[in-house]
């Protein structure tokens, strides 16, 4: 059974950072692609950070590039998020994904979804 486990969500204050990591098990995905999205209330998923199979190719949403940064560790079956200079706006709940391909931006290419990690940026 295929399981994305997200960890490391929290409440910190504005300009704060934090880390998030996506443990994978069931199988690798290290030649799929993973992403980052977030969902706040009363708004649509969104795509925040992706990251190709090899972790040569990466893409991130205008609203958090130069602050987010997107790794994986294939060896571990891990993707993380570090999020710096946090704003009240990126609070949502944070969502790991893994695509069916080495590299993705289409929410409708990824096909496995962890359960989400709540993260709350106070003013």
């Amino acid at each position: 059974q295929v399981q994305l486990v997200e960890s490391g969500g929290g409440l910190v204050q504005a300009g704060d950072s934090l880390r998030l990591s996506c443990a994978a098990s069931g199988r690798t995905f290290s030649s799929n692609a993973m992403g980052w999205f977030r969902q706040a209330p009363g708004k649509e998923r969104e795509l925040v950070a992706s990251i190709s199979g090899s972790g040569s190719s990466t893409y991130y949403a205008y609203s958090v590039k130069g602050r987010f940064t997107i790794s994986r560790d294939n060896a571990k079956n891990t993707v993380y998020l570090q999020m710096n200079s946090l704003k009240p706006e990126d609070t949502a709940v944070y969502y790991c994904a893994a695509a069916s391909f080495r590299y993705s931006i289409r929410t409708s290419e990824y096909d496995y979804w962890g359960q989400g990690t709540q993260v709350t940026v106070s003013s």
